[in-house]
């Protein structure tokens, strides 16, 4: 196989495991608070800026999701 190749294919399945994995270790907590919560507000974090970056910055819906992730997002439960 190409070297080139070999390295694309290597990196996209790292980061398909890690992205799986993820996926896979939050499913079963919900809305509750975990241990996970920093990753989740890295990548919430890194799509803002990803969005800004393309889109032009948005500011006030960063510090909204920020704001909602702080809270718990748990809006209308009892």
């Amino acid at each position: 196989m190409n070297p080139q190749t070999e390295k694309l294919v290597r990196r996209t399945t790292m980061v398909a495991t890690a992205v799986a994995s993820y996926f896979l270790l939050t499913a079963d907590y919900g809305p509750e608070p975990n241990a996970l919560d920093p990753i989740k507000r890295a990548i919430l974090s890194a799509e803002s800026s990803v969005k800004g970056f393309i889109f032009g910055s948005t500011k006030k819906s960063q510090e909204n999701q920020t704001k909602e992730l702080n809270s718990g997002g748990a809006k209308g439960d009892p």
